[in-house]
């Protein structure tokens, strides 16, 4: 009996001895690890920039006509603009520290701590700074640094185009984006956003509050909180594509009051569509308008709205003619309206907590993008996609419950999940289409699609069963359980866009200027339309599926008349 216990004893104390053995292992890797981290993350002290292949402030302001030279000695220009060419041109020049190990072991802790805890809250706290010294603008960028810039107030520094990455976003890659668009500034804020513009304030403020890393480029400046870091562009990177081409139109007849129509003109010899389209892409126009030798530059509004196009015969004449005439070539120039891409939070939460709710392949992201740009507030997700929140919709990040947003996306049904909402907007669209584009996303992404052997293969049949009987049934319980519903069918949104709009903004009881809506209208695509060709049969459904989707489309068309609502489009009945 002795020896087995002495035994179970002996081989305790050894598994007592393993376990510390283990444990001071663990203990003395995490150390190493943490000053591994230490000697990236700590700062190396203060570091002067070098030399910047850039103009300063000023001179690149004068060379694009924002600032003239009088403005250089006009009291009311801020003191930190010319501040801001001083230290463009000459680099900080500032005592090396001195050896590492003279510093505090205790104060290196105490900072690799907060670090660490950073690393975690930087989500939503907004990336840290990586010292007392901001990062460098990138020396290596085809474009020109311009300075730091303000971004904090009601409406954006830059207005143009809009992306984020949180993971990989360059200086690099934002000015190429930016070129690729005919824009002439390319701005970085927070480490991962980038913004495009051709317009710039007169006034900067100091280079240091700059002071966030690239997400994807250690050690380069890609601005801060409220803060932007202002490149000018001044050619692409090799083997980027540019986009400056212009888009005809159509032929419309001139407003009565071509001044009022029209805020910028230019007036020269032998002027070509190219010429126009720069010189209003220059100035933030979308639209270019020719009128024999005569350019103009606009925005639609209501007294021109694009909307009563003529015969293109009417302003194919000669150049001398066509001035004469009472017409006029209208081309869409590759930059935004920046009047309606203004986007925010909202001030305080929501007291009534909307869902904007569809199948998937319904055009939920586009219902979204054109709200978003009709009431500039941001709209939410029950769900989180990088790559919704990289196009520019930033309540993706937020929680779906947070409130800040006018409404959330959601494609869930079910009485649980629909009551938790106090109202909806249903998006509805013909379950053949919304099959087809739904299958392509998830084959191919938000913008590409499925090949051939997805087609053919046994997943689209197995699909189709599986998820027309989810287009019905989410319809019939948003009908069922949804406590004050407004139901949207795409085709109509589509066709008619601005009166259907109109309705689905005062139902999230936000008012709008018709100005507003005519700018969606204008920039009505966004970023989420497939282009290019299918690589499919346009028709891929069986009669046995068309059977399947059909008694579908009965069911839902029945339902909505049943609680007084118009029937299903007419191009839903079965084919």
């Amino acid at each position: 009996m002795a020896k087995p216990f002495f035994r179970l004893q002996k081989f305790l104390r050894r598994t007592q001895f393993l376990l510390f053995f283990l444990t001071a292992a663990y203990l003395m890797t995490g150390s190493l690890l943490l000053l591994q981290r230490a000697r990236v993350a700590l700062p190396q002290g203060p570091r002067a920039p070098g030399p910047l292949q850039t103009l300063p402030v000023a001179a690149v302001a004068l060379g694009v006509g924002l600032l003239d030279s009088r403005a250089l000695h006009d009291p009311r220009v801020s003191p930190e603009l010319l501040l801001g060419v001083d230290m463009l041109q000459s680099p900080l020049t500032r005592p090396r520290p001195g050896p590492r190990w003279l510093r505090s072991r205790n104060s290196e802790l105490r900072q690799l701590r907060r670090r660490w805890f950073h690393h975690f809250m930087s989500d939503s706290q907004g990336p840290p700074a990586l010292g007392p010294e901001a990062p460098r603008p990138a020396i290596h960028s085809r474009g020109t640094y311009v300075g730091c810039f303000s971004d904090d107030g009601h409406e954006r520094t830059l207005k143009g185009a809009v992306f984020y990455d949180l993971r990989k976003m360059t200086v690099s890659h934002c000015q190429d984006a930016c070129a690729e668009r005919s824009y002439v500034y390319a701005g970085l804020e927070a480490g991962a956003e980038c913004y495009c513009g051709n317009r710039l304030p007169a006034t900067s403020v100091g280079l240091e509050e700059c002071s966030h890393e690239c997400k994807g480029e250690k050690g380069s400046v890609c601005g801060a909180v409220d803060r932007l870091s202002v490149y000018r562009v001044d050619e692409l990177q090799p083997g980027s594509r540019k986009r400056r081409t212009a888009t005809y139109r159509g032929c419309f007849p001139l407003p009565e009051n071509i001044t009022h129509a029209f805020p910028s003109s230019l007036i020269q010899a032998n002027v070509t569509v190219e010429t126009c389209s720069g010189f209003c892409s220059q100035k933030e126009f979308p639209l270019a308008i020719l009128r024999g030798w005569e350019c103009y530059c606009a925005y639609p509004t209501p007294q021109f709205n694009l909307r009563d196009a003529m015969d293109s015969s009417l302003c194919g004449q000669d150049p001398e003619a066509q001035r004469l005439a009472e017409y006029c070539e209208v081309y869409q120039t590759p930059v935004q309206d920046t009047r309606c891409t203004d986007r925010r939070f909202l001030p305080n939460k929501s007291k009534v907590f909307v869902a904007l709710s569809s199948f998937p392949g319904a055009g939920n992201t586009w219902a979204r993008h054109l709200i978003e740009h009709a009431t500039g507030f941001y709209t939410g997700s029950y769900y989180f996609d990088g790559t919704l929140y990289n196009k520019g919709f930033k309540g993706e990040k937020d929680h779906w419950r947070s409130r800040r947003t006018i409404c959330v996306k959601t494609h869930e049904s079910g009485r649980r999940e629909i009551e938790m909402f106090d109202s909806a907007i249903l998006l509805i669209r013909n379950p053949y289409r919304s099959l087809v584009a739904e299958f392509n996303r998830k084959c191919a992404g938000h913008l590409g699609y499925a090949a051939d052997r997805n087609w053919k293969s046994k997943e689209w049949p197995d699909f189709v069963n599986s998820y027309a009987s989810w287009w019905s049934s989410h319809v019939l319980d948003w009908l069922k359980y949804g406590k004050r519903l407004l139901v949207v069918h795409y085709e109509e949104l589509r066709r008619s866009l601005v009166p259907t709009l109109r309705e689905m903004v005062a139902f999230l009881n936000v008012s709008v200027s018709e100005e507003r809506l005519l700018c969606v209208e204008n920039n009505k695509e966004g970023s989420f339309r497939r282009r290019g060709r299918r690589s499919h049969d346009p028709e891929p459904f069986t009669p046995e599926m068309k059977d399947l989707i059909n008694g579908y489309i009965r069911t839902v068309d029945k339902a909505l008349r049943d609680h007084n609502w118009t029937g299903l489009p007419r191009e839903y009945v079965p084919r």
